[in-house]
């Protein structure tokens, strides 16, 4: 026997088709994921961590490049402003020796004592016309093992006193341009004696 229709209002409603958000799961259930089936369709599971993984170190280690260079850099400066200072005592007329590399250790130790590890001086090279001041040191390293080091040197001409119109040894000498361009001295005359 069959039974009578029920009316509109009783009979279920047909279920919704599912749409692509909630995938055929019903809103506020969590799904289990079940072995050997993905989440993600397209493989990409873990792509982003792995790309971070990649690229931080990569880009942490450009960061310490540039930092060491940096520093590489401003001992070097330091070495050269420290020769230069040695140089200026030493070419100083009757200086005593030594006096310029142990100016140069000074100013090193003082001017960067974090930029210059261990700084050394040498007039090695020197002679009675030029002195030559040489400074060597380490460059604080961001690797651990990894020994650098600086040397600069500064040559400067010995400062000499010499007569008044003259220069070196032997008459006067003018470059070649300047013979005509000489101011003579004015004469004085017969008003301007006095007797």
């Amino acid at each position: 026997m069959r039974s009578a229709p029920r009316p509109a209002s009783c009979r279920k409603a047909p279920a919704p088709a599912p749409t692509p958000r909630t995938s055929g799961r019903r809103p506020g259930r969590r799904s289990r994921r079940r072995p050997g089936r993905r989440l993600d369709p397209g493989g990409q599971d873990g792509a982003l961590t792995l790309s971070y993984v990649v690229i931080i170190p990569v880009f942490l280690a450009g960061i310490m490049v540039i930092v060491q260079a940096c520093v590489w850099y401003l001992a070097r400066e330091t070495a050269i402003a420290a020769a230069r200072q040695g140089a200026d005592v030493a070419r100083t007329a009757q200086s005593p020796p030594g006096r310029g590399a142990a100016a140069a250790v000074a100013f090193a130790a003082r001017a960067a004592p974090g930029f210059l590890l261990g700084p050394t001086a040498t007039a090695a090279g020197s002679s009675v016309q030029t002195v030559r001041i040489t400074v060597t040191g380490r460059v604080p390293s961001l690797v651990p093992g990894m020994v650098i080091s600086v040397s600069e040197v500064v040559t400067a001409p010995v400062e000499r006193f010499t007569a008044a119109g003259r220069r070196g040894r032997g008459p006067a000498r003018w470059p070649a341009g300047f013979a005509g361009l000489a101011i003579p001295r004015p004469r004085p005359t017969a008003g301007d004696r006095h007797a």
